[in-house]
């Protein structure tokens, strides 16, 4: 059983591929007393695997009103439905409208957890609270372009396009400690101060606290040279990404002495600093795309959007931007997604997901289908048209939107065609595509609008397919 996504206009129908109802298809709404529904859905999640997992708490038309996460499914998902559950005044409500769920199960609690934000950043489930904002896990970023490479945490990597970052991390407070004790071992600098190697300023600088104290190599005082730092974080770089045995060992032959001595509280901050350590192995790689709105490439959005506006001949540079893309999801349903950036940056409340109705797995079709109901008043003139409209592919994806424009009584002002592979840009009055070099500005903000409507489309859908569900 694979969990099955409802997005927009969801016409309330739960069919498989061929159109028909799956086995395990609940009964009908309003066709159980709530005791006899709430018992269904209990005894369901005593038979659920016992596994880490995320569960999708879904209404009668089958759309996700609520995302969890659980270090052992069975317990968390019936601990909802027993006849005692006290759920709070946030989540009680859910209990009158739950008609079924679907679980997906993750190897890990950590990775359940990356699956759980993921999932309700991508949904929005009405009684999730939590996690509905924007706050990400946090990376470790170690810089490249500084002559004395800098280590810090942060949530926002794609501002540092030239550094080595690891992660996300689920746990922030355990990174921190974890970077806090592996300062004192490789001494590395976090502050932010502009280091330039020779710079005879430096010989007169007086280092910071964490020099005295035997934390930092202090390169800002011209204590080091530039050689030999950079092999400290190196070696910072190999320890990321080994096993962290030998210095773990230290630790607990440290700990055992200080025990033995009945030093039990400095022993406590050790078994503590142990942990924290440890926990540098629950996270993931940004090529595992859990987080892609922090991860994409930094780039400037003012230069951008007037590189754009010379690009396409506008008379200033576009404010609103609106990119589309179409996906198959499970190997039929086809969805097509909208995004929206305003001033060169996502504006994730215009997001929109459309369940294709008629066009089946034709893309024409389903991008004709899609751009129609979107500008439909707008072409009516009741509402304004975002500056530029991109539309991801070529030339025949274009035609097809343009199609749309060409019915409506109110023209946009420019529509543009990106294909892949060879970037290239098309525009409804050129028989010949613009090529633009791959460091152009312009072009790299439409592809950052394009990457993110497909994000938009697949992730839900990649992040399913990593995992086979229960029954499989």
């Amino acid at each position: 059983m694979f969990i099955r996504w409802r997005v927009d206009d969801s016409d309330g129908s739960i069919l498989d591929d061929d159109g028909f109802l799956p086995a395990d298809t609940p009964p009908a709404w309003g066709s159980e007393p709530r005791d006899e529904r709430l018992g269904r859905l209990l005894r369901k999640a005593r038979d659920l695997p016992d596994a880490p997992g995320v569960y999708l708490m879904k209404d009668a038309k089958g759309v996700v009103v609520y995302v969890g996460k659980a270090s052992r499914l069975p317990d968390r998902v019936s601990s909802y439905f027993v006849p005692s559950a006290e759920l709070g005044a946030g989540k009680q409500p859910m209990l009158e409208v739950v008609h079924d769920f679907d679980v997906l199960l993750c190897e890990t609690e950590w990775e359940a957890l990356l699956a759980e934000n993921r999932l309700i950043k991508d949904t929005k489930p009405r009684f999730n609270v939590r996690l509905l904002d924007d706050k990400t896990f946090p990376y470790l970023v170690v810089t490249r372009d500084e002559d004395f490479p800098r280590v810090f945490v942060t949530r926002d990597p794609a501002s540092h396009a030239r550094a080595r970052v690891f992660g996300p991390f689920v746990n922030a407070g355990a990174l921190r400690e974890a970077v806090s004790v592996a300062q004192r071992v490789f001494k590395f600098r976090t502050c932010k101060l502009d280091i330039v190697a020779g710079d005879p300023k430096n010989r007169h600088f007086r280092p910071c606290l964490l020099h005295a104290i035997g934390q930092c190599t202090a390169p800002c005082a011209d204590r080091i040279e530039k050689e030999a730092y950079n092999e400290d974080i190196e070696h910072f770089v190999r320890f990321l990404g080994s096993k962290r045995s030998s210095l773990l060992r230290e630790m607990r032959k440290e700990m055992e002495q200080l025990a033995g001595e009945r030093q039990y509280e400095r022993a406590a901050a050790i078994r503590d600093q142990i942990a924290a350590i440890e926990k540098l192995d629950e996270r993931a790689h940004t090529r595992d795309g859990w987080q892609p709105e922090t991860e994409i490439g930094y780039i400037e959005p003012q230069r951008s959007l007037k590189s754009l506006a010379r690009t396409l001949s506008l008379e200033e540079p576009p404010r609103c931007i609106e990119g589309f893309d179409i996906a198959h999801l499970m190997g039929g349903e086809t969805v097509g997604s909208k995004v929206c950036f305003v001033d060169g940056r996502p504006f994730k409340d215009e997001y929109r997901r459309y369940r294709v109705r008629t066009a089946g797995n034709d893309d024409f079709m389903a991008m004709r289908e899609v751009v129609s109901r979107r500008y439909r008043e707008a072409g009516k003139g009741n509402e304004l048209y975002p500056h530029v409209i991109l539309i991801d592919g070529g030339k025949g994806q274009l035609s097809s939107a343009m199609e749309v424009f060409r019915e409506l009584e109110v023209r946009p002002p420019a529509v543009v065609g990106l294909a892949k592979k060879e970037e290239l840009i098309f525009l409804p009055d050129r028989s010949e595509p613009i090529r633009l070099g791959r460091e152009n500005l312009g072009l790299r903000l439409l592809q950052q609008v394009r990457d993110e409507a497909h994000r938009f489309a697949q992730h839900y859908h990649h992040v399913l397919r990593r995992k086979k569900t229960m029954g499989e």
